[in-house]
């Protein structure tokens, strides 16, 4: 069964500012309000083109990153590597300066989470990455021309599945994995997480996370060939 996709994101695909439906977030939330009160402190929301082609799925807000800036990635070491990388593969323009205002933009592309609030340890539970999951399902339906999605992890690799109601146990996760989704009509891709401690240990390089990425342009460029063929 496809998936419905309306071309508009509705204000009730984003969760509340104060959303109560896991208590523990929530009560982290609030106790990072009052450390640091000039912080975003929040659900974090997608962000990048509404129109996008690519949608990348990371797993939740970093502590000191998203949840400090309010933008998925950006203020920490995986939104250097992966901003870079976009811009490398032109999926992003402009200047990364760690911050919203930054100016940088991106280009038939969009971020989001599988957990849009951030966890402490950076450790979701299972019942919280299930909470959320509605979430990301409202994030997949409101991209009309989706065609491919990058999975961050094996979290957001199954959470990504669920959302679209597909079972993991069909398309196993694995680094540099590719998997056909008929039934969405969606690509799906896989890569270890951009975290500092994956690229620190060698878990993943570069030149791995970059491979990726050069097969997911090539994906989009063999789709853009046959559209054109067919119009």
């Amino acid at each position: 069964m496809s998936i419905h996709r309306p071309a508009v994101l509705l204000p009730t695909a984003l969760p509340a500012r104060d959303c109560p439906l896991c208590p523990r977030l929530a009560a982290f939330r609030d106790a990072q309000r009052a450390v640091h009160p000039q912080w975003f402190n929040a659900p974090v929301p997608p962000f990048g083109d509404d129109r996008a082609e690519l949608l990348i799925v990371g797993l939740a807000p970093g502590l000191r990153g998203a949840n400090r800036t309010g933008r998925p990635f950006t203020g920490d070491h995986a939104g250097e590597l992966l901003y870079a990388t976009l811009r490398k593969f032109g999926l992003a323009e402009g200047d990364y300066d760690s911050r919203p205002n930054d100016g940088l933009a991106l280009t038939r592309t969009r971020i989001t989470n599988a957990v849009r609030c951030v966890p402490p340890q950076n450790k979701p539970t299972p019942s919280e990455i299930a909470t959320c999951r509605r979430y990301l399902t409202r994030a997949i339906s409101a991209l009309p021309r989706l065609r491919v999605m990058l999975a961050l992890g094996r979290i957001a690799h199954e959470s990504a599945l669920r959302a679209i109601n597909l079972g993991p146990a069909k398309y196993p996760f694995a680094h540099g994995a590719r998997h056909a989704l008929a039934s969405a009509g969606i690509r799906l891709f896989d890569s270890y997480h951009c975290s500092r401690y994956n690229t620190n240990t060698g878990v993943l390089t570069e030149a791995m996370f970059r491979e990726v990425f050069a097969s997911i342009r090539a994906e989009l460029d063999r789709t853009d060939v046959q559209a054109a063929v067919g119009g």
